[in-house]
Parts: C-alpha cells; structure tokens; sequence
C-alpha cells in the first residue's frame, strides 16, 4: 500500500513538472522582425532602423534601434526647385538599412517615412511641388527591397502625440505588473511623462493632466494602450520651431530698421541694404541676408513690405537681456479666451508630472552643457550659462568649437535664449517646476523622438488591452518547479528506503 501511495505521488509530481513547464514554455519563433521609419524634417531626413524578438511583439520595451542614419544635404522640403532629387538623396542610408537588416528578411521589413513641418510650410507655399517632392521619395523608396508602407506629410497634432508614445513606451510607462503597479498608483503625479518636441519648423508639447477640461476638443486625443485609458492634450505650434523662430525674430526687427546705403554692391542691383544690429548674435559675428529669400517663407510672408534694399547685415551685438526681449514679442499674451492659455490664445492646461524635452531642446541644452547631471540644474543655473555664453566675442567661440559648422554654432546663443522663453514665457515653466523637465537624447540605445512611436502605431505593436502573457509569473513558476522537484526527490528517496531496507530501517519497523 506504501508502495503504491509513493508510486501515484512520484508519478503526480513528474506530470505535474512537465505541465508547468510545458505549459510556460511554449515553442516560440526565434526570429528577430525589423521595422525602417525615415524622419524627414525640416533640416534634414533621419533613418531609423529598429529591431525586435517576434515572440514579443506586443509586449512592452522591447523595441530597441539599431541603426540611425543621417541623410546628406537638406531636409526633402529643401528640393522644392529641384524635386526629382529629394528621392535620390536616400539612397546612401537606404543602402546602409540593407547592410545592418539580413538580406532574407528585407521583403517583410517595413519602411514608413513621415515628413513633418518642412512639407508642411512647403505645402502651403507650393503645394504643386510638395506633391512632387513626396512623388520622388515614393520612388525611390518603392525601388528598396523593402516592403513599402507609405510616405507622407504627417500633421502636428501626430507628431506630438508619436513622440508622447514613443518616450513613455521607452521608459515602460504604459503597461506595469505587480509591486510597479502598486507605486505607480501611490504617486502623486501622472504616471506617463510630457513630452516637449522641438525642431527647425515646429514645436510640439503634448502630455496627460488630470484638469484637462473640453475647452478646446481640438487639442485633445484619446488612447487606450494596455488596457488602460489615456486622455492626452498635444499642440503643435508651426513657425515656432527654432529655425522659424529665428526668421520671425528677423522680420520682425526688420520691420524697424532703418535702410542705410551700404559699402557695395555685392553683386545687387540696388546699393541699398539694412544693417541691423542683433543682440542674439555673438559680438564679431557677421551675416548677410537676400530680402528676396526671406519673405517667401510661410512664417513670414504676412511681415512682408516693400522695401529699398535687397540684402540685410546682419552683426552680432552678444545682449542676452535685449535678445529675450526681442524673442519675447514673438509670443502674444494679450489675450485668452480659455481658462488658460500658452500664447497667441492657445488653450492650455495646468502642467502636470514630469517631461521629456527632446530633439532640438537636448541639441542644444547638450552643446552648453547643460544635460550631464543627475539632477537637473536650477532654472537660474541655465539662465546664467546661456547668458555667459552669449557675451562671449565670436572669434573666441569659433577657435573654441572649431569643429562644429559655422551655421549651428553662430545661433546656439539665440537657440538657447529661444528655448528659455519658449518654456519660460509660451507654456509657463518657473523656478518651481523647472527641474521636472528632463532633456532626453536616447533612453536606453533609442533616440528619443517621434519616430518609434509612428513605427509602433502603424505596425499595432502597442495593443488595446493587455496582452496575453505567461499563465504564472518568473517567480511563481520557479517557487513551483522547485517544489515539484523536492516533492519528487522526497518520494524516490523514501521509496529507495522501503525497497533497499537498511538495517536501522529494519529495526526500526520489527
């Protein structure tokens, strides 16, 4: 009878071991899936490549880049007059996606390319040549051994709200389990970061707020991501990225100067040109302007007067005070017909939680050293390096960063004062909230950015509700494997006992 009870336990406890581990062991694929998202700003066109374990599809922070490809020469907007070559400038970077994805995969890899204010400007300029200009990519792009998903003009609102996704996907946000769980609804701010995006044409701000009323419905999405809801306030501001920023700030203090005959020609038809003096410039600092350029411009063609001269001199003067002053009259605070507002009667709510400032606000708080610390540095630590670093004479700066381009490194002391009064002045950052907002470039091997967050919409890799996963946690499965495993060797020990009979054993029983 022992026999036989130690006999059915051995047996329950070896089926019991192969169906657990059966059952969380499931035969999975082990292949890798790639994904291409071509990111065509204003400035210049990026290619992403990312990677993922197929057997993880839906689950969450396992999409990481591998790859990231800067295409030479201008953003595609950049090709308006020469349009057939805005699909040729990707071949390089095309070319590098085939080498870094196995060539067996290339037909199921996907490529999405998203262009974003640049074509959105060039649009409303010309439309006729935008359209082109997305005919040649479209071409090229078909001509890839990829399988082709699309190339077009992405709104503001998305680009706010991929790079929203993006971030909180990368800094597992979204989908939380157990004593992560548990913290998460203990903490007194949103649970998901904002997420501040600037580039060369727009800036987006997009984040969670508990006070988020139906004010303005236009401002508002909704998602619902690992079964949970998400009501997410996102704006995108077009002209106000810090290319655009810069040229606005230009017609403006252009409107005021006063024409001056100039030294020469320079090639003009007309002798005359304005000099004008700009404190947002670094004191030595030079440049020269064609008036028939600059007006044609979207963002300031409503600036647009005639006037006697073809060229603007632009010197530098290195005043940051007089330079945020000037960058001030660039957001209208005069009115608000919401409860609140940002500027130029934009609805806004109460900031909330933390935020991820990416893109070109980590460039350039990145170059004035500004990013590296632990914790991030007092809004009047940033004040005060901005402003030393404008007061300091152009020839100094340029021996000092001999190696980055005359062009970004010339405006690195408007870009800084830009993003100042952006935060400071447009939505309302101070001293108190300051170091809540974290200057991201990669979490993790990404890029922090939009892209991500487009690839993982379009491909459904972020589901609805909360994707299956294993019927036991690790530690469940490994606390019963091993109780399973002592069972068993508890019962072949004290069946060998039985059977073999030592002698205390005998004894014992007689």
């Amino acid at each position: 009878t022992i026999l036989l009870i130690l006999g059915f336990l051995s047996t329950l406890a070896v089926i019991a071991l192969i169906a657990v581990a059966v059952t969380q062991n499931q035969p999975l694929p082990e292949n890798i899936k790639y994904g291409i998202v071509l990111d065509a700003g204003s400035s210049h066109t990026n290619l992403y490549v990312y990677e993922w374990p197929a057997e993880k599809e839906n689950d969450t922070g396992v999409v990481k880049q591998v790859e990231v490809c800067k295409v030479q020469g201008p953003g595609i907007s950049g090709y308006s007059h020469a349009t057939e070559e805005a699909g040729p400038s990707l071949a390089k970077c095309l070319q590098r996606a085939k080498e870094v994805i196995p060539s067996a995969q290339h037909k199921e890899t996907p490529v999405y390319l998203g262009a974003t204010a640049g074509m959105r400007l060039l649009r409303l300029q010309n439309e006729s040549a935008a359209d082109k200009v997305l005919s040649s990519v479209e071409k090229t792009l078909r001509l890839a051994p990829f399988n082709f998903q699309g190339a077009r003009i992405i709104t503001g609102q998305e680009e706010g709200a991929y790079g929203w996704i993006t971030i909180n996907y990368l800094l597992g946000n979204f989908k939380q389990s157990g004593w992560k769980k548990l913290l998460h609804s203990l903490k007194s701010l949103s649970e998901t970061s904002g997420a501040l995006d600037l580039g060369g044409a727009s800036t987006q701000i997009t984040f969670v707020s508990k006070d988020l009323s139906s004010e303005s419905p236009e401002n508002q999405l909704y998602f619902r991501l690992y079964g949970k809801d998400y009501q997410v306030y996102t704006h995108s501001f077009l002209c106000y990225g810090k290319d655009q920023a810069l040229q606005q700030k230009l017609a403006r203090d252009l409107q005021a100067s006063t024409s001056t005959p100039a030294l020469g020609c320079w090639g003009c038809k007309s002798c005359w040109s304005s000099s004008l003096l700009d404190p947002c410039f670094h004191q030595g600092y030079q440049r020269t302007i064609n008036i028939s350029d600059f007006f044609k411009n979207p963002c300031t063609s409503d600036k647009k007067k005639q006037l006697p001269f073809n060229q603007l001199y632009i010197e530098g003067e290195g005043d940051y005070q007089k330079c945020r002053e000037n960058i001030q009259k660039l957001f209208n605070k005069t009115s608000c017909p919401y409860s609140s507002c940002s500027f130029n009667g934009i609805y806004l709510p109460p900031l909330q939680g933390d935020f991820g400032a990416f893109s070109a606000f980590y460039f350039v708080m990145n170059f004035l050293n500004l990013t590296g610390e632990q914790t991030p540095p007092a809004l009047s630590t940033v004040t005060s390096t901005i402003e030393s670093f404008c007061a300091r004479p152009w020839q100094e700066v340029k021996t000092d960063y001999h190696d980055i381009k005359e062009k970004y490194l010339s405006e690195y002391c408007f870009s800084g004062a830009y993003i100042l009064s952006l935060l400071e002045n447009g939505y309302e950052f101070t001293e108190n909230n300051w170091q809540m907002i974290h200057f991201l470039g990669k979490i993790g091997s990404s890029d922090a950015g939009w892209t991500l967050g487009y690839m993982l919409n379009l491909t459904n890799m972020i589901p609805a509700e909360e994707p299956a996963g294993p019927p036991l946690s690790h530690g469940s499965y490994v606390g019963l494997m091993v109780l399973c495993s002592l069972v068993l060797a508890a019962v072949l020990l004290f069946t060998w006992l039985l059977l073999h009979k030592p002698k205390c054993l005998q004894k014992g029983i007689v």
